[in-house]
């Protein structure tokens, strides 16, 4: 690999830096000039010859190794122009145009989901984040952007694996902190050890652990139902159930899902979830038809709606929309539709919204190249694009939450 200097034109949508060729840099900043050694369009920094005066110093000992986050380098006004840039450079590449908001900020430490990568090693047990582009997991004790409940979890999670995993063994372990605790789903390849599972729980107040070798997760070890709230509406969650990562990015969200329905009354949300929209709509005395492929969400949803008097304005539905999008007759009559699709973005359900007479239709993405490519569908269709508000749910990293409206 050969060696050459550089200078830094922009910023990429990984939050790579990226110069003339072009050469994509990690960690780099417009303005900068770094020696890499370059590796087809990749260029690893061997020296910055100078700092452009919007790097920071990052907020974590980790940072450039851990793979979580990508931009704790950037001054908080480069990086808001960068995250939202990725929202309008998606839609420009499938040829839209809108008015797209200034970033919603959110701030650091509020995460109260992840999952973390576990090895057993023959000189202990790694817990912690994949590095950058690699398999390999960097052993954190500490992460700025977890909420204070999860980040204690880190040191007893790596105690617990030391127990239960065998050296070579690999497990994931998704945390979720809910309002009365933490819910663990651990997924792996051995039977638990469930003396141990217990011990951990009733040491570190965790409600649940379930465990996940193939499909639904089990509960091993119950303390106690984790539990949500949406609106103020009580939702009981399932094991390794949906959640939005950031409790201020969700209000967030659902603020902007409000404002962008306007006056609508009979709205169907669409990959409902455990009803993070879908309940304070029928709260807030709309009608509301929630549909999802997890049957045990759309059981927790209903279950919150009937104990919070809400069963005669909601009504769910278990289907898979990927394969059974709602069709035209069937969204006949309905004045808006909510949609929330996982990161592969929801193309049939996209070109049967096209085709059917539905007003307003509000999405709710994590992936702004796939929600470009659904709204180019829609657009085709007959809907116009009038706004898009970018959310930062997942600080740091290149990741992008946004909401946007198509009208008729």
């Amino acid at each position: 690999m050969s060696e050459t200097e550089v200078t830094i034109a922009r910023l990429g949508a990984r939050g790579d830096g990226i110069a003339d060729g072009p050469v994509y840099v990690p960690y780099a900043l417009p303005g900068e000039t770094v020696r890499v050694r370059i590796d087809g369009d990749r260029g690893a920094v061997v020296e910055r010859l100078n700092d452009a005066p919007e790097r920071v110093a990052p907020s974590c000992r980790h940072f450039g190794t851990c793979g979580g986050c990508v931009a704790q380098h950037m001054a908080e006004a480069t990086y808001a122009v960068w995250k939202r840039g990725i929202v309008v450079d998606a839609l420009a590449r499938h040829g839209l145009t809108a008015p797209v908001a200034d970033l919603v900020r959110v701030p650091p430490g509020g995460r109260r989901r992840a999952e973390f990568a576990v090895r057993r090693t023959r000189d202990g047990v790694v817990v912690g984040f994949h590095e950058r582009g690699s398999d390999a997991v960097v052993d954190v004790h500490d992460c700025p952007v977890l909420r204070p409940g999860l980040a204690a979890l880190i040191a007893p999670l790596r105690d617990l694996t030391a127990e239960v995993l065998r050296p070579g063994d690999t497990a994931d372990v998704l945390v979720t902190e809910a309002l009365n605790g933490c819910d663990v789903v651990v997924t792996g390849a051995r039977a638990p050890d469930a003396a141990a599972l217990a011990a951990f729980a009733a040491a570190h107040g965790v409600l649940r652990v379930s465990w996940r070798e193939n499909g639904t997760p089990e509960p091993v070890i119950v303390q106690g139902a984790p539990r949500v709230a949406f609106a103020g509406v009580d939702v009981e969650l399932p094991p390794g159930a949906f959640l939005q990562a950031d409790a201020a990015a969700e209000a967030a969200l659902r603020a902007a899902v409000g404002a962008a329905l306007g006056d609508a009354q009979r709205i169907a949300d669409l990959y409902c979830g455990c009803g993070t929209f879908a309940l304070p709509l029928a709260a807030a005395g709309r009608q509301v038809h929630a549909v999802d492929g997890a049957a045990e969400q759309v059981a927790a949803l209903t279950a919150a709606a009937g104990a919070a008097g809400l069963g005669g304005r909601l009504t769910g539905e278990t289907r898979d929309l990927a394969r059974r999008p709602l069709s035209v007759a069937e969204l006949k009559g309905y004045d808006a539709v909510v949609f929330d699709p996982p990161y592969a973005g929801t193309r049939a359900q996209a070109e049967a919204l096209a085709a059917s007479a539905v007003p307003t239709v509000v999405a709710v993405s994590c992936n702004p190249a796939t929600f470009a490519r659904d709204a180019r569908t829609m657009v085709d269709g007959g809907f116009v694009l009038n706004r898009v508000v970018p959310v930062d749910q997942f600080v740091w990293s290149a990741e992008v939450e946004l909401v946007a409206l198509l009208r008729r």
